[in-house]
């Protein structure tokens, strides 16, 4: 299905970026890396899939003590940490590079799975059908600095057991942008892959170039359930790209303590690796450390909290130190409504997001503590996406950009604006919003007074009109 855009690949829109906001140094992350390799060989994993365990135990190196934990040496873990790739990269179904996770700047893609849907519409809140998902994919097509679609909700009027792949062909009809999907278990993320090879020219062209990431992990604490190692090798075979993370809660799942759970779900995270990495030495994979604190006053998870951009970015940190992909969650808040505290929350994430030195950026569009896919919220982060990339690039120094020669020239009768230098460079020099406002209040007022909520909305049903 060929679908027009209205802008370029958002890869092409940005500028590589310079600033780094960094949270764990070098001798941090490798202390961290220190205590996940001590879990893995101290405490072990449980690894519930027959044949993944056997093969671990069998000449790997592995051992499985009393309690039925795998534990797994720092060797076996270092030696395939040796052959994970440098990089993953994603296409469009149109055979285009979309993701380069070795580039200066992340990627960027919605949240997924959300129950309920806040209908920008009606402003209703309702379980999510599978029409919402086609709108979903409709809107990640349209906005530039979307580079992964992903399905936002999760549908209510269709079989469970026909949910996975209704949910990805749908929206493979609505969007060309690669696509990001949980499977639920290896015979479902098959079916789904097998989809996608149909759509690229077949199983070999979808390895050669994928337009899928499957989105999986283990369960916290340090288990490694049988869906999950038969999707990693399944994936390693294919050489299908796999995204392996917990979403682990500090002082529920794993220590309250930030390091505390960044080791364990370090730990858990290469476990997953090892397991993938044996059954395809090579195959692309990601790792991250989707650290969920919990406001323990409310029993809710704190998207919005700065807790959880603290463990984004010191996860960021360990997984570059250690030279592993991986993504970070962003875009999110705990806000019901598109309201002041679900633009103020992910305005900070977003920012800081994009000074994490992170591959991937994932989780845009969720409100209520991630229950709630939100398409308004989507473009919202779409938006604040360009400014977090124009931020992100710093100050380029260099000898024209100093620009000596330009105040020779300028300075005596004032003439920077009508000067080369100025005329060559201002569309790069500045971020222009699309929907930010700053014009003046008379200019504001005289053409209706718009919010940014009714700017949102119009962008909606222009694009889903």
């Amino acid at each position: 299905m060929a679908l027009a855009r209205d802008a370029r690949p958002a890869q092409d829109l940005r500028r590589a970026q310079n600033l780094r906001l960094p949270v764990l140094g070098r001798a941090d992350a490798m202390a961290i890396h220190d205590g996940a390799l001590r879990i893995l060989e101290e405490v072990g994993v449980r690894i519930d899939d027959d044949e993944t365990r056997g093969d671990l135990l069998d000449n790997r190196g592995c051992r499985q003590d009393e309690d039925g934990y795998v534990r797994i040496p720092a060797a076996r873990v270092e030696a395939a940490l040796k052959t994970v790739p440098g990089r993953v990269e994603l296409y469009n179904r149109d055979g285009e590079r979309a993701v380069d996770t070795a580039a200066d700047r992340p990627a960027y893609c919605a949240g997924h799975n959300c129950v309920n849907i806040l209908d920008f519409r009606t402003g209703e809140l309702r379980p999510g059908v599978l029409n919402d998902l086609a709108d979903s994919a409709r809107v990640c097509e349209a906005l530039p600095h979307l580079d992964v679609a992903c399905s936002l909700g999760y549908p209510t009027d269709v079989d469970a057991e026909a949910e996975a792949v209704s949910s990805v062909a749908t929206m493979m009809d609505n969007t060309v942008k690669p696509i990001a999907f949980t499977a639920h278990d290896e015979v479902k993320a098959e079916a789904i892959w097998r989809a996608m090879a149909d759509r690229v020219g077949g199983w070999r062209a979808l390895g050669d170039k994928p337009c899928g990431l499957d989105l999986t992990g283990p369960v916290s604490p340090l288990r490694l359930g049988d869906e999950l190692c038969r999707r990693l090798r399944l994936a390693a075979r294919g050489r299908f790209p796999i995204v392996c993370y917990p979403a682990i809660f500090p002082g529920m799942a794993g220590p309250i303590t930030l390091a505390g759970v960044l080791a364990q779900s370090a730990a858990e995270s290469l476990a997953g690796v090892v397991v993938h990495q044996i059954a395809n030495p090579g195959a692309p994979v990601m790792a991250g450390s989707s650290v969920l604190p919990m406001d323990m006053k409310t029993a809710t998870i704190a998207y919005g909290g700065p807790e959880y951009m603290l463990a984004n970015l010191g996860g960021t940190d360990y997984y570059n130190a250690i030279g592993v992909p991986s993504w970070i969650g962003a875009g999110c808040s705990d806000s019901h409504a598109v309201d002041a505290q679900a633009a103020s929350e992910v305005g900070a994430n977003m920012a800081l997001a994009g000074l994490a030195g992170t591959a991937f950026i994932h989780n845009l569009g969720f409100l209520s503590s991630g229950r709630t896919g939100s398409l308004e919220m989507l473009v919202l982060c779409d938006e604040l996406a360009g400014w977090a990339s124009r931020f992100a690039h710093g100050v380029e120094v260099d000898e024209d950009a100093i620009g000596v020669e330009v105040v020779k020239r300028a300075a005596k009768d004032n003439s920077f604006l009508t000067d080369e230098h100025t005329t060559a460079r201002y569309m790069t020099e500045s971020w222009f919003p699309p929907m930010f406002e700053r014009s003046d209040s008379a200019t504001w007022l005289a053409s209706g007074a718009r919010t940014m909520r009714d700017k949102i909305g119009d962008r909606l049903r222009d694009i889903l009109s």
